[in-house]
Formats: structure tokens, sequence, C-alpha cells
């Protein structure tokens, strides 16, 4: 009884570690996409932003879907090359708003946030 309840106790601290981890990387992917919307909103060149200077990498794509920042799609249509994905961040909002779609057989997440100028800008995992 004593062995079962160890293995119930260490398996409870395990998921709540895992559970705590996730909510930081959250927390920490809107930070990042707030910033780089605030900065877009004062005046900074969009092309001066660097996907991978993010963790996860950061995206600016237009209404239309033509992606401006992104690590390898950048001058592409998200539209045209993965439209789930481009519905889904249709839905971002100048508050910021969490969305989710299915992406290569695994369901994604991805904070997405509209500028004043309604470019969309994510980040996600």
């Amino acid at each position: 009884m004593k062995r079962c309840t160890l293995i119930l106790s260490l398996f409870a601290a395990a998921f709540f570690f895992v559970s705590s981890a996730w909510a930081v990387n959250e927390a920490s992917i809107s930070k990042n996409v707030d910033l780089i919307v605030k900065a877009i909103e004062a005046g900074k060149d969009v092309t001066s932003i660097k996907a991978n200077d993010f963790t996860p990498y950061a995206f600016v794509m237009q209404q239309d879907g033509q992606l401006i920042v992104h690590p390898s799609l950048a001058g592409k249509s998200l539209k045209q090359k993965a439209p789930v994905v481009y519905q889904a961040l249709l839905q971002a909002t100048p508050k910021g708003v969490w969305v989710e779609y299915e992406w290569q057989g695994k369901l994604k997440h991805t904070y997405a946030k509209k500028t004043k100028n309604n470019l969309i800008v994510g980040s996600g995992y």
C-alpha cells in the first residue's frame, strides 16, 4: 500500500511540474508576442524583426495571409501553404487570443494578436 501511495504521489508531482512548465511557456509566449506588437505599434520596422530571436519562433502575417516574418516562409502565403492554420489565426484580436488547430497530425496552440494596422503577430507550440 505504501508503495502504491508513493507511486501515485510521484505521478501527481510530475503532473504538477509538467503543467506548471506549460503555464510558464504560455506566459513567455504571450509576453513575446505582446512585446512585438508594442514595438510595431511604436513604429518598429516589421522587416527588422527576426523570427528566431524568440523561443519558440514568432511570426508576423498580413491579414491576407502573406507572411512578413517567419523562419522559413517569409514572403509566402500562409493562406495557400496552410489554409487550416491561416483560418485559425484569423481569430486574432487586439487583446490577443489562444487558438488551437491541428497541423501535421498534432494539436497546436498559438497565441495570436492583431496590431492596430491589422497585422497578426503570433507564436506557439
